[in-house]
């Protein structure tokens, strides 16, 4: 479980639990908050919580409400909540959620987008003379 006061969010009670040694191919999908420390090849959805742990290796397209991560992702997150990397974790994919956290020590290879292109559209860059 995840601790306060070390640097990591505090989670509801894990429901589910992959450990170490664990594989698993084809398409997860699941409610409430679930570990995940093993390897996971194919698609995650769900609208609540995952939690890849430091030995977890994650190949796919992720699609969930909050991950917590410090393994391994090779693949694209989408998160209605929030994502959030703690070191030493690796992404290597895009990023889609409206919050993102990433602690030093982690490596991120690939795009972000944290507004929907409606707001993304909506948004006007003015300059700083512009604002005075």
């Amino acid at each position: 479980m995840l601790k306060k006061g070390t640097g990591t969010p505090d989670q509801a009670e894990i429901t589910a639990f992959l450990g170490k040694g664990t594989e698993f191919k084809g398409v997860l999908s699941f409610e409430g908050t679930i570990r995940v420390d093993g390897k996971v090849e194919g698609e995650v959805v769900s609208k609540d919580t995952l939690i890849a742990g430091d030995g977890a290796y994650l190949h796919g397209e992720i699609t969930v409400g909050t991950i917590i991560s410090s393994g391994k992702i090779v693949g694209n997150i989408t998160a209605s909540q929030k994502v959030h990397v703690l070191a030493p974790g690796v992404i290597q994919g895009n990023i889609k959620t409206p919050k993102l956290i990433i602690e030093e020590g982690v490596t991120f290879d690939g795009k972000c987008e944290m507004a929907g292109e409606k707001k993304a559209a909506e948004q006007k860059v003015v300059s700083l003379s512009e604002r005075q």
